[in-house]
């Protein structure tokens, strides 16, 4: 079990790597490309992030250890990052991902349905990792936060922003509704995440 395990853990952090380049060189065909922008997307920053915490839960495996209470944290939140990128896309994003001749579809399919289904499954059914407490949903929030802010920061001074509901000229209250919407989305999440956490429905 726990060669198959790191074999799917592997394959998505492949994937999402082969993803995000197939992406970028599409986009950068595009005009007016920015660098930054492109790895400024939720999108592009959750799976990066979730690549990340499975790569490290395979180092870790390499070495025979099981996860401390850090790593589990930060796989944990990774997996409320991108299932938070999941289901914002797939209900407020995905008719004007679609309108977009720049997107790679098995690319785009990849990121937003593939990588989110199965982190969450990962979490969900393998028993790798901490039991981690509801005070740690706090840190959970914190990354969002931030990226909000900067996000926001960006509308009003250069005008950029990663998605439309996100636009500062929808009005600021507009905009701080959504942003609360994701805040507590994220949160329940993180309740959601911990609580699995406690499960041990296949041990690896």
């Amino acid at each position: 079990m726990r060669t198959l395990v790191n074999s799917l853990r592997l394959i998505a952090v492949i994937a999402v790597v082969a993803a995000i380049v197939a992406q970028f060189v599409r986009t950068s065909q595009g005009p007016g490309v920015v660098f930054w922008n492109f790895f400024g997307y939720f999108t592009i920053q959750s799976n990066i992030i979730i690549a990340a915490a499975f790569a490290l839960a395979l180092v870790a495996a390499a070495r025979r250890q099981r996860e401390g209470v850090g790593a589990s944290v930060f796989r944990g939140a990774a997996t409320v990052y991108i299932a938070t990128t999941g289901i914002v896309y797939n209900t407020l994003l995905v008719e004007a991902a679609l309108g977009n001749s720049f997107t790679v579809p098995w690319s785009n399919d990849l990121l937003h349905k593939v990588i989110p289904v199965y982190a969450v499954l990962d979490w969900l059914l393998f028993s790798d990792r901490a039991r981690l407490r509801t005070r740690h949903v706090w840190w959970f929030l914190l990354y969002p936060a931030v990226w909000l802010v900067v996000v926001l920061v960006r509308g009003a001074t250069d005008g950029w922003v990663p998605y439309p509901f996100l636009d500062p000229g929808l009005g600021y209250g507009v905009v701080a509704l959504y942003c609360l919407g994701v805040a507590v989305f994220i949160a329940l999440m993180g309740l959601l995440v911990i609580g699995m956490s406690r499960l041990r429905l296949i041990r690896v």
